[in-house]
């Protein structure tokens, strides 16, 4: 009997991946927000340890971007995926011996982080593709809202998990444990995190294994993508570049992912300095954010998002950096929660509209080059804000609101003063300039009008864009 009837496949295979997805991404949540709190504590209470970590897991997926488009269209993406859950579990099992044995130091995870965004830097494009090869096009904007809300849910839990439980095991891990506990550079109860971290990635392999991911039909695409190593890396540029509409979409993610990320980079930073590095406010803000996405991942699930997507693109980007700004100019817990979650919601908004335009309109046979060549777009300048934001936070903005002078009265009024206020300023600005670009999306033709401009991938129209630079 063939693998095909033997297994899971369509939307009932991509249901039992998503239902993986969910318990991986939570125990990875879980480390993660552990792991936060030991860095801040070891690096003193300063941003800049936890903006390195970031550029570091984003750096990789733009270096190999040409290797990861490759290999993604020619190796099974079934194993693509299950390959990246591996490198991630290998990644939390040396944590977790170098936490065991007190050794970890804050280089360790930048190596880590590394590895990690290396690997995830395949994870992506090859779930991306395999959507469109498992699913109906009329099922991909629901299928991607369902992957945010895993993403959401995992936000949901694992703050209230690891923030409630991490000081019961703390005291159960040094009872149970005495010489490890004393060994360990932390919280104790951290190793559990990151135990529970490796059983769900485990959990994700096995699901992947139990169903049948359908390989792509050949499009006359793919014969132009065929030649040497350096043609078939750069195809997925040429395919963006000779597509205005495409390459309109990708530069409003560029300018929104660096500015976005020059207020969210030191957005944790600012909470813990503002409360005290108070762990059950820090966990209620994720959580309330998680929750956000999760009721927006619903949402979009049931309402299948606007007819025309790029209004789900614009209007989201939008209403996300309204929502930062807010948040940046708060000072209290309860505005925090509102804007953490309203800023969340409309993100499934964004990435479901943006995901079903280019599944659309890309032959899922070379979405893997174009795809990777797409993240690249979008992403080339995120090492750079994760660079700068916690430098200008510790050396600029946070020295100049301890003591401002007369003429930043206004400034002070809104944001305050001492430890955290500089942060808050960074990120409020960061949110109006975010809202900016998604209404300036609206200001190009080629934007404003890419469904119309570009033919389904389906419909085996020759209608298509020609090449033309875009003024975006």
């Amino acid at each position: 009997m063939s693998p095909k009837k033997d297994r899971p496949t369509g939307f009932t295979a991509f249901i039992v991946i998503w239902i993986g997805q969910i318990l991986s991404l939570l125990g990875t949540a879980v480390s993660h927000f552990g792991l936060q709190l030991w860095v801040f504590d070891a690096g003193h209470g300063k941003a800049t340890p936890m903006t390195t970590m970031g550029f570091f897991f984003v750096l990789p997926m733009i270096l190999f971007t040409p290797v990861v488009g490759i290999l993604v269209d020619r190796v099974s993406r079934k194993l693509t995926m299950m390959l990246s859950d591996l490198a991630a579990a290998l990644c939390t099992f040396v944590v977790l011996l170098l936490y065991l044995s007190g050794a970890l130091q804050i280089w360790h995870l930048y190596i880590v982080a590394f590895v990690l965004g290396t690997f995830q830097g395949f994870q992506w494009p090859a779930y991306s593709a395999a959507i469109s090869t498992m699913l109906d096009k009329r099922h991909y904007a629901r299928a991607n809202a369902m992957l945010d809300m895993a993403g959401a849910s995992s936000g949901v839990f694992a703050p209230l998990i690891a923030g409630a439980l991490l000081g019961p095991l703390n005291i159960w891990v040094t009872r149970t444990a005495p010489a490890i506990a004393a060994r360990t550079p932390g919280e104790p109860g951290i190793l559990v995190l990151l135990a529970f971290d490796l059983l769900s990635a485990a959990f994700a392999i096995g699901t992947l294994l139990f169903v049948h991911i359908p390989d792509p039909e050949r499009s006359a695409e793919h014969a132009k993508a065929q030649g040497g190593f350096w043609h078939q890396a750069l195809f997925g540029f040429r395919y963006i570049l000779s597509r205005p509409s495409l390459l309109g979409l990708q530069l409003v993610f560029l300018m929104g992912n660096l500015i976005i990320s020059l207020g969210t980079a030191v957005r944790g930073a600012m909470i813990l300095a503002r409360t005290g590095s108070d762990r059950m406010v820090f966990g209620s803000i994720q959580t309330a954010g998680a929750v956000g996405g999760l009721a927006g991942g619903i949402v979009i699930g049931i309402w299948g998002g606007f007819k025309r997507r790029v209004h789900g693109v614009l209007l989201g980007w939008a209403l996300s950096g309204i929502a930062l700004a807010v948040f940046g100019a708060s000072r209290s817990l309860v505005p925090w929660l509102i804007t953490s979650f309203a800023a969340a919601l409309v993100s499934p908004l964004i990435n479901a509209s943006n995901q079903a335009i280019w599944q659309a309109k890309v032959p899922p046979d070379i979405q893997g080059r174009v795809f990777a060549a797409r993240r690249l777009i979008a992403w080339a300048v995120s090492p750079l804000a994760q660079v700068v934001a916690g430098p200008a936070a510790d050396q600029v903005l946070e020295p100049l609101f301890q003591a401002p002078g007369p003429e930043m009265k206004w400034l002070t009024d809104l944001f305050g003063t001492g430890a955290g206020a500089g942060m808050a300023f960074q990120i409020a600005l960061a949110g109006i300039f975010t809202a900016l670009v998604g209404v300036s999306g609206y200001l190009f033709p080629t934007v404003r009008q890419a469904e119309e401009l570009l033919p389904d991938h389906d419909t085996g129209s020759s209608q298509t864009e020609t090449q033309s630079p875009v003024a975006a």
